[in-house]
Parts: structure tokens; sequence; C-alpha cells
């Protein structure tokens, strides 16, 4: 099983852009889909996008289509979420989760999480 590390949360001002990283440990992460997920104080954790485990298909929440492009790059057992545009309402804790399984990478079926970065977005 993988262990997942997220990095490059912090405080940005409103239109600012940030790029979070999710760094796996193991030798089978090509096997898994990986998403990002966000929770926010008060509010029920989300997918905010997700990538299959080629990299062949990817997902995106209506809210962040368009200012967020998620990647990843295999070779380095690394996964990506560029944040373009960022709105105070993307103020969240951000995590990472990976699945094996075979459900659709929108499903709430991830097993693997992270710790979880900080972002705060100020206006």
């Amino acid at each position: 099983q993988v262990q997942l590390v997220e990095s490059g949360g912090g405080l940005v001002q409103a239109g600012d852009s940030l790029r979070l990283s999710c760094a796996a440990s193991g030798r089978t992460f090509s096997r898994y889909d990986v998403g990002w997920f966000r929770q926010a104080p008060g509010k029920e954790r989300e997918l905010v996008a997700a990538i299959s485990r080629s990299g062949g298909s990817s997902t995106y929440a209506d809210s962040v289509k368009g200012r967020f492009t998620i990647a990843r790059d295999n070779a380095a057992n690394t996964v990506y979420l560029q944040m373009n545009s960022l709105k105070p309402e993307d103020t969240a804790v951000y995590y990472c989760a990976a699945k094996m399984n075979p459900f659709n990478i929108a499903s709430m079926t991830y097993d693997v999480w992270g710790q979880g970065t900080q972002v705060t977005i100020s206006s």
C-alpha cells in the first residue's frame, strides 16, 4: 500500500496561484487512481479533482473547472494540482487520496489518505 504526503499549501491572495504536490511511496503508484479532496470548516469533504492511474482520464468539480488542473508523473510517483485564479471560497484543507479499486474516479471510494495541507486565500 502506498503512503501519501501533500505539500505546497500556504496563504495567498485572491487571484494568485498555487501548486499542490502529492508524493507517494512504493513501487505500485501507477496502479492507483488519485484524487484531490478539500474540506472547509463546517463543511463536508468534497472531491476537487481526480485522475486515473494511467493519467488518461480526469474529472473536476464544477466549482474549479477551468481554474484547476490535475496531472501525474508516475515515474516520479507524484500527482499535482495546479490551482489558478484562486478565490477565498477555495480556502480549505486539501487532501490527496488514492484507490486501487475499479470504481469511477469520481466515486468516494478512496481508501488511502494523506495528512492534508492547508490552503488559505485572502480577499
